[in-house]
């Protein structure tokens, strides 16, 4: 029964999802905290920045950890799956439609339907986010973290990798 719900709690975020990975985190969230209770808030948005920190897709290296605490390697593997088999089945299924249709002004407007939406889910977890940070570590904590974040990232053009590194390290020593 825990694989079967594995495979939901991952495939369905996929199948509805538009936007790769990040947009949808959310759903993955809701899925993993909200529906099963498999991690807290504070558990996800911490397993996020370490996985934001290593290379390859998020949603994949999401999968694969929730999937290894939840069910061993069995629910690794059925949580990658999850994760991959529906966008490669969605991909080359979908891919020859709209290579046909490319030029057509509906696929063009359906593209900028989307985006707002997906830029609204990415607000709502980044909010959430911000709320758990400030009520597990304080305002000045995740005041900190915010400021320098965002000048190392836009002023001084750090690679993020490095700045969740940081933010890392700063919690472990001064939060730990």
């Amino acid at each position: 029964m825990i694989y079967w719900e594995l495979f939901l709690a991952f495939f369905i975020p996929n199948i509805i999802g538009y936007g790769g990975g990040p947009a949808i985190i959310p759903l993955i969230e809701a899925e993993v905290v909200g529906r099963y209770g498999w991690m807290s808030s504070q558990a996800f948005a911490e397993t996020l920045a370490l996985g934001n920190a290593l290379p390859s897709p998020i949603a994949t290296k999401m999968a694969g950890y929730v999937g290894y605490e939840v069910a061993g390697i069995g629910g690794a593997a059925v949580a990658v799956m999850a994760t991959v088999v529906p966008s490669l089945i969605l991909m080359v299924a979908a891919l020859g439609l709209l290579y046909r249709h490319r030029d057509s002004p509906r696929v063009k407007r359906m593209s900028q339907w989307v985006r707002p939406v997906i830029a609204m889910m990415m607000a709502w977890l980044t909010l959430s986010f911000l709320l758990e940070g400030v009520s597990t570590s304080g305002w000045l904590h995740t005041a900190i973290i915010g400021v320098v974040a965002a000048l190392a990232l836009l002023r001084f053009k750090v690679h993020p990798a490095f700045v969740v590194v940081a933010a890392l390290v700063y919690g472990g020593v001064l939060l730990g």
